[in-house]
């Protein structure tokens, strides 16, 4: 990949170097643009919420266990959509903002084509509001850059991102276009990795030469961390004989110990996924599988640690103990020490829970919530020791799409302190997104 010294990002902007050394690329140089917060839903919402985002365009944040408050929290990183309602198109640009929640202004900092409507460009802070990263597409290949908020240095590595360490000294990522797949649901997912690009080929089988990435972020090294056959061969299921074997989740506890990796077989003819949890060591040792593929099969979604760094939060249908509903869940990395944190709720959309295991909060799908009674989508906040909920507020989601993969999720997130909360909406059919502070409320 050091044939050329000189090509153009996806944004059309400079890029000088090699990947073996990292490409310098030309910054956007943008001031910061003042406009106004919004109240919303002043009289029904538990705390205080309010609209963070211009509604000059269609905003989303990450995901519901990437946090985009800045270490300060001061910030907040969005991604500002080209459009919505129509696929993710290849060549099509988003742009990186950043929000000062104080100041009420925001800047766009990076514009990248390596973005889908479900995690955006994926954005992730450093350990310091000074570093922010995305993706991007750079010389036919999907990599991680690096956005310096101060400078305004732009920085892209040699491989992908799907998570940080939380010490800032690591990537690691499946190859972003095979995680997103095709356009017609083949491969993994649509919307969580970026538009597929290029002569991409499908995975045949369990290859021992592809799988889960970690960059070197210090020297720009890459390795393969844990290929599909290592994979494949300690998941020891006769199940995926004959399937086609995919990473797709990949995520750091916050102490930086440990990595939980959902693992995905798709047979050859269909667009259908299995999935297997795994768990290992950052150095890709010592591999658990807290939950097994049959244990996922009775319908389950959406692992995530603990702040804890020990147990995985997840929504799950315990058919094994006996129940037929999905609830909110959570087990040791091992597998051990299952139990289900609310008998009372039925387990939906995305679950965390606080640092103290007090709060979790979670939403629904349009189906979910139509079903339930609810004109729009609440924002679920449940007290696990007293079994009480009440909805934050609620928000519409229900998009006029024809597809659920440009569908929008409020995907709530915790800040750092766990006092707020952000979510994506899209009041008025335009996506934008809230914060929720509920620091007179908890």
């Amino acid at each position: 990949m050091e044939r050329r010294d000189f090509l153009k990002t996806s944004a059309g902007l400079l890029a000088v170097g090699t990947f073996a050394k990292g490409f310098s690329i030309e910054s956007i140089q943008a001031p910061p643009r003042k406009f106004a917060f919004r109240n919303y839903q002043e009289k029904s919402s538990v705390g205080r919420v309010k609209i963070v985002t211009p509604d000059d365009g269609y905003y989303i944040h990450t995901f519901f266990d990437v946090c985009p408050f800045s270490p300060s929290q001061q910030y907040l990183a969005v991604n500002k959509l080209p459009y919505q309602g129509r696929h993710a198109i290849h060549g099509d640009t988003v742009d990186i903002c950043v929000i000062d929640l104080e100041n009420e202004t925001i800047e766009k900092v990076y514009s990248t084509k390596g973005w889908g409507y479900q995690l955006g460009a994926n954005l992730n802070w450093g350990r310091s509001d000074r570093y922010l990263y995305t993706n991007d597409i750079i010389d036919g290949r999907a990599v991680c850059v690096r956005i310096d908020t101060e400078t305004k240095a732009i920085k892209a590595f040699a491989g992908p991102m799907y998570h940080m360490a939380p010490d800032e000294s690591a990537v690691i990522g499946f190859p972003l276009e095979m995680i997103d797949g095709y356009q017609d649901g083949s491969a993994t997912q649509v919307g969580y990795g970026v538009p597929s690009f290029g002569d991409r080929q499908d995975i045949i089988g369990a290859p021992a030469d592809q799988g889960l990435w970690k960059t070197d972020l210090a020297t720009n090294q890459t390795r393969l961390l844990l290929s599909l056959k290592d994979a494949l061969g300690f998941i020891d299921d006769p199940f995926y004989k004959g399937a086609n074997c995919y990473f797709f989740h990949s995520k750091y506890n916050l102490q930086g110990t440990r990595i939980l990796q959902v693992f995905r077989g798709v047979f050859p003819g269909s667009a259908k996924y299995h999935p297997t949890l795994l768990s290992f060591k950052p150095d890709g040792t010592d591999l658990n599988k807290p939950l097994s593929q049959e244990q996922w099969s009775h319908r389950a979604n959406h692992p995530n640690w603990h702040p804890d760094g020990e147990q995985i939060v997840m929504n799950v249908t315990p058919a094994w103990l006996g129940e037929q509903q999905m609830r909110f869940c959570s087990f040791h990395y091992t597998g051990s020490d299952f139990k289900i944190l609310s008998t009372k709720h039925a387990g939906s959309g995305h679950p965390s829970v606080d640092a103290t295991s007090a709060y979790l909060i979670s939403d629904y799908y349009v189906g979910e919530y139509r079903k339930l009674g609810y004109k729009d989508c609440p924002i679920r906040l449940i007290h696990l020791s007293t079994g009480e909920e009440v909805a934050i507020c609620e928000v519409f989601t229900d998009l006029d799409i024809r597809e659920s993969t440009f569908r929008i999720d409020p995907h709530p997130v915790w800040s750092r302190d766990y006092k707020k909360v952000c979510f994506n909406g899209a009041p008025g059919g335009v996506r934008q997104v809230f914060v929720a502070d509920l620091s007179g409320f908890l």
